[in-house]
């Protein structure tokens, strides 16, 4: 396809109008493959020419959006060197080049976003960014509630301060597996995403982690996807995706922010 100066491109796809677009560009907001462009003369080519503006993709139609329900026994990469199954396994989707955001360990089940957009990735992964993840965790016994405080304030373990967004305690799950060994079960939120970061929290409290899932990323909940089950995003859900990083990315600190640990009632 030909060049086409960038205005005309982000009128086409419905960004802005001519005028609002040349603003858009002196005001170096817009970018192409990764670089601010501040010249009204400025061209690019819609189709393979990465563009963006605030960060976000001008051509979202370029891109897949899934949600998986991984099951436990799936490893949250890409590819794996030892021949152990991944996520992209129960998401066969031919020739596009997906990825799964951020990590979900091999013994955790629940939610996670499969993409090819490299945008939102970093958006809901980056750690400065701090995207809210909710977990369900079914634990062998109850923590106290100053353990739960806890783990609100922070948990040095192995040099490293871990700390939860929030919890507290919760009933079972429907599917709940009667003798599966969970004496309890807890909601915890996370925004700071380290590796095994509740398990290493609760193992330093001395309880033991049954079950972990994860039941939402920012605004996107796995609702009533069963397990192994992947569904196509809608635009809509996308676009609250895309809300959810930028918010995070500008420090956002309302109430849903502020660490806490709910009374029992």
């Amino acid at each position: 396809m030909a060049l086409k100066r960038l205005q005309k491109i982000l009128s086409n796809a419905g960004v802005a109008s001519r005028r609002q677009a040349e603003e858009l560009i002196l005001a170096g907001r817009v970018q192409v493959n990764g670089q601010p462009v501040t010249t009204l003369g400025a061209r690019a080519d819609p189709e393979t020419d990465d563009i963006l503006v605030d960060g976000e993709p001008v051509r979202r139609d370029r891109y897949r959006y899934f949600a998986l329900n991984k099951p436990r026994g799936f490893v949250t990469t890409a590819r794996d060197d030892r021949g152990r199954e991944t996520v992209l396994d129960l998401v066969p989707i031919g020739d596009v080049q997906l990825h799964p955001v951020g990590r979900l360990d091999m013994d955790s089940e629940g939610l996670v976003i499969i993409t090819n957009d490299g945008h939102l990735t970093d958006l809901l992964t980056h750690p400065k960014y701090e995207v809210e993840k909710e977990y369900l965790v079914g634990v062998d016994a109850a923590p106290s509630q100053r353990d739960l405080e806890r783990m609100v304030r922070g948990i040095e373990v192995d040099g490293e301060r871990l700390r939860a967004a929030a919890v507290r305690l919760v009933e079972p799950p429907a599917d709940a597996e009667p003798g599966g060994g969970a004496g309890a079960w807890l909601l915890v939120t996370l925004r700071q995403g380290k590796n095994r970061e509740i398990r290493r929290m609760l193992g330093a409290l001395g309880r033991k982690v049954v079950l972990l899932r994860r039941l939402r990323v920012g605004p996107l909940r796995l609702g009533n996807l069963g397990s192994g089950a992947f569904r196509e995003l809608t635009a809509e859900e996308v676009a609250a995706l895309y809300r959810a990083g930028r918010a995070a990315a500008a420090g956002g600190d309302g109430p849903e922010r502020k660490g806490r640990v709910p009374s029992r009632r």
